[in-house]
């Protein structure tokens, strides 16, 4: 397996800048939102060199992997430059240093894993917060850390501008595929390549996201006064520095199954359940009079690739996702079903105008207005609304594969503590069972605050399921 592609590729670096939405991610990470990061919980001792000539295969054939992310003073422009050869190196953490890193990070927090803090160490680790403007900075990092003789945590820690979710699950499998082919001296062909992807805003079809400029006025205006009438989950601590922290919301085969087809027997997706759920444990902790209606906003993120002209598959790595928002007013009356309906169709209906085209840039400008300015936003929180989603979740049945590599546990999520919602949920469903890690802004959020709205949203989900006809 060749380390490097240097022979065959150029020897000059390229470069091009990012487009609007990349370019927004640009200025959300460094304050703590984007750093996307996937941890695997492994029972088998991982093999570095491996690992290493894995993780070189994929930024061969992914140069997006491979490229810096460059900052020029002159012009205020961020581009990705993309060198020709690969220069990941997997940081290796032993046992001593690993139990120092875990008792740094514990929170005295009993429900907590060591697994799930170096989760929540990695979320918080900003490689992209230096305060050096002329450093470029790599979009991959690479660590594993060791739990005991027996126990090891591979994480994987990259810019979001650079993977969104459907990259970085396709890395994951693509990274367990590649050792496990080396592990059995299976040869694997190089596909070299050094040209990085389009930006999204390139991509859209023809027509698909015009907007009269007096209407996209209007739509920036509008939410903008929507967000100061919009309601929140109650914060904790709005002074104190931030951090991402996570909860995990899981459900057995059974009711899995049965939230599944109680969302197909209506025509709904998986993620208006979710939110749906999200909005009424938020409005029933609140502890409002029970005919009080409050406003919450709902962001939920589509995976444009299907959509783009030309069609991308997950092998394009990148950030291809859009957003979507509605608000939806919930009182003390409303049922599960009723409030996924209405998040569903709203969403729907928004999706069939485009919305996710014709507002990707009123939603990156004002995305970039909170973060220069949080005083725009409640409490300076930074909150754009209450919960965020996926279109849909993740399907994964790779059991066997991630047996054969030793996995005993995997969590894919990304940090929320810059600008964005209280809670952002990334579903899987894996081997018929949903797995969702919801990440959140601490301590404006506690974690027992979040526990137990996680707490109350499954138990929302599963109570609804009990007669999956029941209106």
């Amino acid at each position: 397996m060749s380390n490097n592609g240097q022979d065959s590729l150029t020897t000059e670096p390229r470069a091009r800048l990012v487009g609007g939405t990349e370019y927004s991610w640009c200025k959300a990470v460094p304050g703590g939102t984007g750093i996307a990061v996937v941890a695997l919980l492994l029972s088998e001792t991982p093999n570095l060199h491996l690992l290493q000539n894995a993780f070189h295969h994929l930024q061969i054939s992914h140069p997006i992997l491979r490229s810096k992310l460059h900052f020029d003073t002159s012009t205020a422009t961020f581009s990705f430059v993309t060198p020709p050869s690969s220069h990941i190196q997997i940081q290796f953490f032993d046992l001593s240093s690993t139990a120092t890193i875990i008792s740094n990070n514990s929170d005295n927090t009993l429900t907590v894993t060591p697994y799930h803090i170096l989760l929540e160490h990695e979320i918080n680790k900003n490689s992209w917060s230096t305060s050096n403007p002329e450093t470029d900075l790599e979009l991959l990092f690479a660590s594993v850390y060791t739990l005991s003789e027996s126990e090891w945590v591979l994480v994987l820690r990259l810019h979001t501008a650079a993977c969104d979710r459907a990259s970085a699950v396709y890395l994951l499998r693509e990274l367990v595929k590649l050792a496990s082919d080396c592990n059995n001296n299976n040869n694997q062909e190089l596909n070299e390549n050094n040209e990085i992807g389009s930006k999204i805003e390139d991509l859209i079809p023809n027509g698909k996201a015009n907007k009269p400029f007096w209407l996209r006025g209007m739509d920036v205006v509008g939410y903008s006064l929507n967000s100061f009438r919009l309601a929140n989950l109650s914060f904790v601590d709005c002074e104190s520095p931030r951090i991402s922290q996570v909860v995990r919301l899981q459900m057995n085969s059974d009711e899995t199954q049965k939230l599944l087809q109680g969302c197909e027997s209506r025509g709904i997706k998986l993620c208006a359940a979710l939110a749906a759920a999200g909005l009424i444990a938020t409005y029933s902790s609140e502890n409002f009079p029970h005919e009080q209606r409050q406003k919450y906003a709902v962001v939920t993120l589509v995976d444009c690739r299907s959509l783009l002209d030309p069609v991308l598959s997950v092998h394009h790595l990148g950030f291809y996702h859009s957003a979507i928002m509605n608000t939806h007013d919930i009182s003390g009356d409303d049922k599960l079903w009723e409030v996924a309906k209405r998040c569903y169709m709203s969403f729907a209906n928004a999706k069939n105008n485009n919305k996710h085209f014709t507002d990707m840039g009123d939603l990156n400008f004002l995305m970039g207005k909170a973060i220069d300015n949080p005083g725009l936003t409640p409490s300076s929180a930074l909150r754009t609304a209450c919960i965020s989603v996926f279109e849909d979740p993740v399907i994964d049945d790779h059991n066997e594969l991630y047996k054969e590599f030793g996995v005993q546990d995997f969590i894919g999520c990304a940090s929320v503590h810059g600008v964005g919602p209280s809670v952002a949920v990334f579903d899987t469903i894996r081997n018929g069972q949903l797995d969702s890690a919801c990440v959140y802004p601490s301590p404006l959020h506690s974690r027992e605050q979040m526990q137990n709205l996680i707490g109350d949203m499954k138990r929302i989900l599963v109570d609804s399921c009990v007669n999956v006809e029941d209106e």
